[in-house]
């Protein structure tokens, strides 16, 4: 790549804190001038490209998806366009395993159902259902909330899950009349795992590759990931080694903070006294931060609420006891690293906030410990995670799906301060924004507009209007303060001399756009250190 100087003008460019530019200039992969008029070019030994009136913030930044996962993704059956009906989703799984065969192991795996979203029935996928796809192939199918699978009488008898067998900790095993149903919850589904074949480093490297390029179709330029636990049986120094071989060869395209999820306190020992969280190496990869797993998800009906579930005798699950939970925080506090913490049901937020208000007492310091998605809340619990100084990973478009079903599986009086991170906002908390990809595909531009609207696409809603975000504060929670979560915002997130050249070129200006629009705008270009990506 050529490291002659390019001048950037002719735009309409939005340096991040509510000001714009019309230009700015690109030296050895970082920021090196801006202007507010338009420069004076003649003369000038530089690379001049002319933006064309187009719209250019900095690189977005997706504060909590998987990485890793999302490459495995699409690498299998992709069922998020196939989940209309159960017929739909069986059919195309019939054509995936006719067209491309078994993946890795002789299984074939696929991502993305919603029952929610059948046509033809109002319940989830059995092993019954599978087996009319195939009662030969080992098959597992996730749920596109990751928070639940189900498996056909192959994958079970591979697994080793039979009439006998017991919940594990933090999981269920779906059962009907006895016998296992093939639906698996929360920690349940690590049992399939610990069969299924442990991809090489090269598979490793194939998976992050094709994965980040797709992320900066969407003009993401950053990501904050959970990689660890995507195979069982993987050692993260593997994962990490992958990354590593990638920034060497110069094929890695997004720039990488890891969020470890090692999925217990002696495992985070382990990882630590191996060197495997050295906070900072450079500009395209750090994992200083700890990634621990509260509760499930709403749609699956496994966030722990504080109440039961409509209908039923169910709160949802909790991962991990009070002890185990801070454990883990406190394992991060005492070796200096942020905390960041899955909690969408508030029962699961009470367990959560109570662990991390111990750990700051008996490890007093500067961290920046959060919570992912903080969903289901409580007025009380917002005002704690305020006064404890918390961050907030949001997933503004979580709202396309749950604007249907937040209000028919949540009290009214607790649905009526949830999703509030408008009033997080308020109290002077970092709100950053993501996907949870590949719950989501990393589609910023959607996330923006259900942050603006607060709308399904489909136009159910507005939930809650008055916690609509503005179009500077959607895009600044995917910029700025999601380079704060990640301790980086004097590298990232602006516009601004010194700052690396992570930069999103947009067909059209966000702030002038109608809001249902938003969606709609066109991704031209994104630039990682100055360099092309897409």
């Amino acid at each position: 790549m050529s490291n002659r100087k390019k001048i950037f003008y002719n735009g309409t460019v939005y340096a991040g804190n509510g000001e714009f530019l019309k230009a700015f200039s690109v030296e050895d992969e970082k920021i090196a001038e801006v202007w507010k008029d338009e420069p004076e070019t003649d003369g000038t030994d530089a690379d001049l490209i002319d933006l064309s009136g187009s719209f250019v913030c900095a690189g977005f930044n997706d504060s909590h998806m998987h990485l890793l996962n999302f490459g495995k993704v699409l690498d299998g059956a992709d069922l998020s366009a196939h989940t209309g009906s159960l017929k739909d989703l069986k059919d195309s799984l019939r054509k995936h395993l006719s067209e491309k065969g078994p993946g890795a192991g002789g299984w074939l795996l696929g991502r993305g159902w919603n029952q929610d979203y059948f046509n033809d029935t109002d319940r989830m996928p059995d092993r019954h259902d599978l087996d009319e796809v195939s009662d030969q192939v080992p098959i597992m199918i996730t749920r596109t909330c990751g928070h639940c699978c189900v498996l056909n009488s192959p994958a079970l008898e591979a697994a080793g899950i039979t009439a006998d067998s017991m919940d594990p900790d933090g999981g269920r095993i779906g059962k009907n009349g006895g016998a296992p149903d093939g639906r698996l919850y929360e920690n349940a589904v690590r049992i399939p795992a610990e069969v299924i074949p442990v991809p090489s480093l090269g598979d490793i490297k194939s998976l992050i590759k094709n994965a980040a390029g797709k992320v900066n179709s969407y003009g993401v330029t950053s990501v904050q990931t959970d990689d660890y636990g995507v195979f069982a049986g993987l050692d993260p120094l593997t994962v990490n080694a992958a990354y590593r071989e990638l920034i060497d060869s110069g094929e890695l395209t997004v720039r990488v903070h890891e969020q470890c999820n090692l999925g217990g306190a002696d495992a985070l020992k382990d990882f630590i006294a191996r060197g495997g969280m050295a906070c900072k190496q450079d500009d395209f990869f750090s994992s200083g931060t700890v990634k621990i797993l509260g509760d499930g998800s709403l749609g699956s009906r496994t966030a722990r609420l504080s109440v039961e579930y409509p209908g039923t005798d169910e709160k949802g699950i909790l991962i991990f006891s009070d002890d185990e939970m801070r454990e883990q925080i406190c394992t991060a506090a005492s070796n200096g690293k942020n905390a960041v913490v899955h909690a969408i049901g508030d029962g699961c937020l009470d367990q959560v906030l109570d662990a991390f208000e111990y750990a700051r007492n008996k490890y007093p310091g500067e961290r920046r410990d959060g919570i992912v998605h903080c969903q289901v809340s409580r007025e009380d619990q917002l005002k704690r995670i305020a006064d404890l100084g918390l961050c907030v990973y949001a997933q503004s478009v979580f709202l396309d799906y749950d604007n249907h079903i937040v209000e028919a599986l949540v009290p009214a009086e607790i649905a009526s301060t949830s999703y509030s991170w408008k009033t997080l906002l308020g109290l002077g908390v970092n709100v950053s924004n993501g996907s949870d990809c590949p719950v989501e595909f990393p589609d910023v531009l959607k996330g923006i507009q259900c942050a603006v609207t607060r709308t399904s696409m489909d136009g159910t809603g507005p939930y809650l209007p008055d916690q609509a975000f503005t179009v500077r504060e959607a895009i600044d929670s995917f910029t700025s303060a999601s380079a704060y979560a990640s301790s980086e915002e004097c590298i990232k997130g602006s516009i601004a001399p010194g700052m690396l050249a992570d930069f999103t070129v947009l067909g059209s200006d966000p702030f002038s756009e109608e809001p249902f629009s938003l969606s709609r705008i066109e991704v031209k270009s994104t630039w990682v250190g100055g360099r092309r990506v897409f």
